[in-house]
């Protein structure tokens, strides 16, 4: 027979989760979530409306402005979730949002014919105050921000994990 074992000796309560910042939402990502909202909104029903009434006049223009707005739906659903699977979603989306914003602001200047109006993206995001083009950079910057901090500060501990850990810290 085995010797009897001692009752696991008391230690500290690990914090409560919900003292813990639950997602990339909470803090500066408020403000993010919502400025991605305004342009998720904006941008989409002005594409709705401008495909639906003038798609012939500026098809590409029509066309990049649904996707922008796309884009920003994505990057608002993702960040709001703020789930691990969500951040890496959100930063693909920002990703591409710089990209989109870099490469039509660009085309927009180059070929100014091919935008008889603009997108959310044209000029690098000038109509709409380069809130376009600094928004996926502080989007990544809040991400990385994020993924940098001490697991415990990012995640949320579960009952399994707690016992996991009380299980190693014994043994």
């Amino acid at each position: 027979m085995s010797e009897p074992t001692a009752p696991p000796e008391p230690t500290a309560p690990l914090e409560p989760a919900a003292a813990q910042p639950e997602s990339t939402r909470t803090g500066p990502g408020r403000l993010l979530v919502a400025v991605y909202g305004l342009f998720a909104l904006s941008a989409s029903a002005r594409a709705g409306v401008q495909i639906a009434t003038k798609f012939n006049h500026a098809p590409v223009a029509y066309l990049l402005s649904a996707f922008a707005g796309a884009v920003y739906i994505l990057a608002t659903v993702t960040l709001t979730v703020g789930s691990p699977t969500a951040r890496r979603i959100a930063v693909l989306s920002c990703s591409i949002e710089l990209a989109g914003v870099l490469a039509v602001g660009t085309w927009s200047l180059t070929d100014p014919a091919s935008f008889p109006d603009a997108t959310v993206w044209s000029s690098y995001g000038s109509g709409y105050g380069f809130v376009p083009l600094v928004l996926p950079v502080l989007g990544l910057l809040w991400l990385r921000r994020w993924a940098r901090r001490p697991i415990t500060e990012r995640t949320t501990v579960t009952s399994a994990e707690v016992t996991a850990d009380r299980k190693t810290q014994h043994t």
